[in-house]
């Protein structure tokens, strides 16, 4: 939900209200821009959620914000330290970690009555229900994988450079939150319950080894204290940052995790149903792999059952404080008084899982029944967007060959035709958007080959689940590199697919495969920098050179004649041209990452964004190969149908074992990156380049032999295959560049092994 609707706020409660003239005159004296429009009311509501610091949401005339407060009274020790929450927040913003920017501390309680801080409100949806419904299974995957993504970039942060000098102490984290937390159960106990006795001594007596981890960590990490950005399932904002400390990373976690083994005799934090019984949430042991994957350690987790066991605990304590402050009427929720009742579940549930023995590692697949497998969340992707394919796309080809036949000499064949405009809004409510982007989808490479392989049967079909080149690569870009300006401005519309784009690297009068020839120069200028040169295709990259975004309406910008492929131009992703820049003029702003950084910021997406060709190449070759075989069993020369000449039926034979031959290597790059990272599999990657467009060029040119003269017509659509084939030949490099990088590659690590036999 939104976390600026107003179903989530209610009147301030009686006991938190406060002097809001007070307030008002304070924000007016110390906030820059509140009092920007000086007739505005300020009106203050609070938040329903939270069980602990009382937070409001400010409106002043269109200006938002969010104020957070201790609760009047009587408080335990060490609790509610909101300084603290204003300070991590602070240090965090500055880095570009996603939390509400922090605007103004006061520590005066004369004010309203308690010390407060107030932080930018983030618009964007906030999931109390954590089974999610109302989304479809593979956006409830996604959100839950950007979760995990962003909790692990969290504890990858260097404590040392967020200057959180005092924060916490890492070392002995785990034995100080099972004394913190028995003394704060203690202080607030209503009742003896003999089952958190029992969990806080075995919590005592099994502390892990290694407590010696030291990391910034939230402390109450789960999904309502997250707000997932309006449209996309990534998260712009993480809140509540109260329990906030340096410490061991696994307790965050484990934290997550709990919510796999939620008491069935309890009704779900905030309602809703256990999350076992929605489809699309990952596996607990999925979600670990990915974490550790992003943290590069291993997913076999020692004392996963201490941290499950802690992660209850904590809970238990943290329900029976909230009920202590419901009897001393100084709570922020209006039904705390039910927390009574979850202490003594909450407990035994720690004691059911300190004494299981987990295996946080996926178990592994038999190689017999498949050699790379999915995620099942990969799996289930996979299988709606086969049916997508089977009942919108594949019916649909006839319409759009048919509209670009009819235009091919009008401006509007440039454009979609509006079979594509409402196939491409089907896939996006269908949750079928964006998937080339594990941050967004949550699929893995692996996953997202055989998806690809599954687009990369129809030319139109990327398109559809705005998954084409080069947009996808572009996307990668800015995603992992562009600032939060050239995100917002670029990135965002691009995954909405409001926009498209280009990209331009290959320059006509140089070989452009040896990137020290480039010839376009940008030069500083103030606040801008002006381009000039050459465009056209694109290919290759260097160490000197720099990325740079330009709008097409930019003065300069020149638009001097599209390239045809082999006769046929490229009209579904908007062509390529030849573009000329004449003192292009563009704010210094729009450069990636800084000056000289080209070949860095290839490097970063050179793995994904690079195979995604190879990935639907593989289906593109299944389409060619079925497009075959049914010429050559309708078809008869010599009174034998085709396939009987064994010439024909060794070509059939021959395609189907290159198209496996391609897939497995596809596959095995796809699986380096997801475990090695795109560095370590370089040698994968441009084997692939070189495997893929040879081997489907290969199959293509045996199809038209087959078709005969039909073949090289427009009457069948090999032709054309075979051109956008033969074009990734070069569009990826050539093929002599990679085999140079394969070949230098394998002599490096036969030297190794020569080395260690000596």
């Amino acid at each position: 939900m939104d976390r600026n609707v107003t179903s989530d706020t209610v009147e301030v409660l009686p006991q938190h209200k406060f002097d809001v003239r007070s307030l008002e005159t304070y924000l007016n004296q110390h906030l820059p821009g509140f009092g920007a429009v000086p007739r505005a009311v300020l009106t203050v509501t609070q938040y329903r959620s939270g069980q602990s610091n009382p937070t409001f949401f400010l409106q002043k005339g269109s200006q938002a914000y969010v104020l957070r407060k201790k609760p009047p009274g009587s408080l335990l020790p060490k609790a509610h330290k909101i300084d603290r929450e204003f300070k991590v927040q602070k240090a965090l913003s500055a880095i570009g970690f996603p939390v509400p920017k922090p605007l103004l501390y006061c520590s005066n309680a004369a004010v309203i009555g308690t010390e407060f801080y107030v932080m930018e409100h983030v618009q964007g949806r906030i999931f109390r229900d954590f089974s999610i419904p109302g989304v479809s299974p593979a956006e409830r995957a996604a959100i839950y994988v950007s979760a995990i993504e962003t909790l692990a970039w969290l504890h990858s942060l260097n404590v040392k450079s967020l200057q959180l000098d005092g924060y916490g102490i890492g070392v002995g984290y785990c034995k100080r939150q099972v004394s913190t937390w028995t003394k704060q159960y203690l202080a607030s106990a209503h009742q003896d319950i003999p089952a958190m006795d029992r969990l806080s001594k075995w919590l005592m007596e099994n502390l892990p080894d290694n407590d010696n981890e030291e990391c910034l960590i939230h402390g109450d990490f789960k999904l309502d204290n997250i707000v997932f950005h309006p449209k996309e399932s990534r998260v712009i904002a993480v809140l509540d940052w109260e329990l906030s400390t340096f410490g061991h990373p696994l307790s965050d976690l484990a934290h997550l995790s709990l919510f796999y083994f939620w008491p069935r005799t309890l009704p779900m934090i905030n309602g809703g149903s256990h999350i076992q019984e929605n489809t699309g949430i990952p596996l607990m042991e999925e979600l670990i792999s990915i974490y550790c994957r992003r943290r590069g350690i291993d997913p076999d987790l020692p004392n996963w059952n201490f941290f499950m066991a802690l992660s209850f605990f904590k809970l238990a304590g943290i329900a029976q404080g909230v009920y202590s402050r419901y009897l001393l009427g100084n709570n922020s929720s209006e039904d705390s008084f039910l927390t009574a009742n979850t202490v003594q579940p909450l407990a035994e549930t720690g004691i059911q899982l300190s004494k299981r023995a987990f295996r946080t590692v996926l178990p592994q697949v038999d190689p017999k029944n498949q050699l790379f497998a999915q995620t099942r969340r990969g799996q289930e992707v996979l299988a709606k967007v086969k049916q997508f394919m089977r009942q919108h796309i594949f019916p649909a080809e006839k319409e759009v060959a048919e509209y670009y036949a009819q235009n091919e000499n009008s401006v509007e064949k440039w454009k979609h035709p509006l079979v594509i405009e409402k196939l491409k809004e089907m896939a996006k409510a269908e949750g079928l958007w964006n998937m080339f982007l594990p941050a967004v989808s949550g699929l893995s490479q692996l996953d997202y080959a055989l998806i690809a392989e599954e687009t990369g049967k129809c030319f139109f079909a990327p398109d559809v689940f705005n998954c084409q080149a080069p947009d996808t690569g572009n996307m990668e870009v800015l995603h992992m590199y562009g600032s939060e300006q050239q995100k917002q401005q670029w990135l965002e519309p691009l995954l909405r697919g409001d926009i498209t784009s280009s990209f331009c690297m290959t320059e006509p009068n140089v070989s452009s495969s040896d990137a020290t020839n480039m010839e376009c120069s940008i030069q500083r200028d103030g606040d801008s920098y002006i381009v000039n040169g050459k465009k056209w295709w694109s290919s290759g990259e260097h160490k000197q050179h720099s990325m740079i975004l330009v709008p097409m309406d930019t003065p300069g910008v020149e638009m001097i004649r599209p390239l045809s492929v082999f006769g046929y131009m490229d009209n579904i992703h908007g062509g390529h041209w030849e573009i000329h820049f004449n003192h292009v003029r563009v704010p210094a702003t729009n450069l990636i990452l800084g000056e000289g950084r080209g070949f860095e910021i290839s490097q970063g997406r050179l793995g994904p964004g690079r195979i995604h060709h190879c990935m639907r190449s593989v289906g593109l070759a299944e389409r060619i190969l079925q497009i075959m075989c049914e010429r050559a069993m309708q078809r008869e020369a010599f009174k034998k149908k085709l396939y009987e000449h064994e010439v024909v039926a060794h070509w059939i034979a021959e395609s189907r074992i290159a198209i496996e031959e391609i897939r497995l290597l596809t596959l095995k790059a796809a699986h380096s990156i997801d475990t090695l990272g795109s560095a370590a599999a370089r040698k994968e990657i441009a084997m692939i380049k070189v495997a893929a467009p040879k081997a489907v060029c290969k199959i293509a040119d045996r199809a038209i032999q087959v078709h005969g003269g039909a073949g090289v017509s427009q009457d069948f659509p090999l032709a054309n295959m075979y051109a956008i084939i033969r074009t990734l030949r070069l569009a990826d490099g050539p093929d002599e560049v990679h085999l140079s990088s394969v070949a230098k590659m394998e002599l490096q690590e036969q030297a190794k092994q020569l080395m260690a036999r000596m």
